[in-house]
């Protein structure tokens, strides 16, 4: 009885087998519109998921580079997308929180089944969500998480955006510069904002090895609109300099309340507040503040200059790093594809093997980016050697502004 039903059992499996094997089923990549059961042609797509803030307080950011990463699928599919088969940039909403993050990343994954993200906005985000892509073994590559340990997240996650710890402190020695007589400082950080705690440690090291006296250090949330009671403390310390690791809203309000309040002295802002949203915020008193920069307009360069072209054209003003950042993110995705294709058609590939091909790939390759050149340490982590302070020049009626690059 036992044997009788072996035998069945095993005559069905092969039945089930060959019907398969008839059918033309394949392991094959399935890549954009592509079924289950079918390879990748000339007609398909490459999938890349974009993971960014488009709504919340983070939005300021996120649309930034919202706008890189679609300049970036415009240029590189009129230049041939990868060997001839477009990429399809595929745009998930991260919001402002962990939560937000964790459900575009799935979403990405399972549902719209890219070979890698680019994303997210936040460091804070990336802490939570970077772990649900390296556990997947899906690529992922941060175009704004500057925080200290992420690409330490996981073998499959690495960044184009410079640590704070090798660009925060140029805009302290820039202050310096301006004002040699700097004495005391007084740091504002967001305490429930994980980049803004990292990158403050930076800021507060880098003052003690400048032999300023650190005055005081007041905490915020990216939530407040209220600063009065922390700006008054800083300015009854008598503050020369003031330095704020935020985000573009609150640090806008912050900025605007210590101005209001009758502070004279320079203001350095972190990479938060590295974005022209935060001239509606703080309007005329943006003037003079101070932000260390990963990407000039300037740099020298053909992709660069296309670049700046293209955003200028669209928006009417200079391209800001997180823009260009996603543009170089989405630029380092196509460029690793377009190397392994050469060696390997990716649409032969399962996708399990492209994702974990391509995460080898990325991180074997150089790229000369809107940044500059760049490549990856083993870890992940972005080598980058040109880095720019910049200082906020508002118009008169404080409606239009800029980042003049200091030389």
């Amino acid at each position: 009885m036992k044997k009788s039903a072996a035998l069945t059992t095993t005559f069905f499996v092969t039945l089930s087998m060959l019907l398969t094997a008839c059918s033309g089923a394949s392991n094959s990549t399935n890549i954009g519109n592509t079924s289950q059961n079918e390879t990748t042609n000339t007609s398909s797509v490459i999938p890349i998921g974009i993971a960014f803030a488009q709504t919340s307080n983070v939005a300021l950011l996120g649309q930034e580079q919202v706008a890189g990463a679609k300049i970036a699928e415009k240029y590189f599919n009129d230049k041939g997308g990868i060997n001839g088969t477009p990429i399809k940039l595929v745009f998930q909403d991260t919001s402002g929180d962990e939560n937000g993050a964790i459900n575009a990343f799935q979403t990405l994954i399972n549902k719209d089944k890219v070979v890698g993200i680019v994303g997210p906005t936040l460091s804070q985000q990336a802490f939570s969500a970077d772990p649900v892509a390296d556990r997947g073994k899906v690529p992922v590559l941060a175009a704004s998480n500057t925080a200290a340990k992420i690409p330490e997240i996981g073998d499959y996650v690495a960044r184009v955006s410079a640590p704070s710890s090798v660009v925060a402190p140029n805009s302290i020695k820039a202050a310096l510069k301006l004002n040699p007589n700097i004495k005391k400082v007084a740091v504002f950080f967001a305490q429930n904002d994980s980049y803004s705690k990292s990158e403050t440690d930076i800021f507060q090291k880098t003052v003690k090895d400048q032999n300023l006296e650190l005055v005081t250090v007041q905490k915020f949330q990216t939530s407040d609109t209220d600063f009065q009671t922390q700006a008054t403390n800083a300015i009854n310390l008598k503050a020369d300099l003031v330095i704020i690791s935020g985000l573009a809203a609150d640090g806008g309000n912050l900025v605007r309340q210590l101005r209001e309040l009758g502070y004279k002295g320079l203001i350095v802002g972190g990479n938060g507040l590295n974005t022209s949203n935060i001239f509606p915020v703080c309007k005329a008193l943006c003037d003079g503040v101070l932000i260390a920069q990963a990407y000039s307009p300037e740099h020298p360069g053909e992709i660069n200059s296309t670049f700046r072209k293209a955003y200028t054209e669209q928006y009417k003003k200079e391209p800001p790093q997180f823009t260009a950042q996603a543009f170089s993110a989405v630029q380092v995705y196509v460029e690793a594809l377009q190397a392994l294709d050469k060696k390997t058609k990716v649409n032969t590939l399962a996708l399990p093997q492209l994702r974990n091909e391509l995460n080898k790939q990325i991180l074997a390759g150089k790229y000369n980016t809107p940044l500059g050149e760049i490549a990856f340490t083993p870890v992940g982590e972005v080598v980058q050697k040109d880095f720019y302070v910049a200082q906020i020049k508002m118009d008169k009626d404080g409606n239009q502004g800029q980042f003049a690059f200091l030389k």
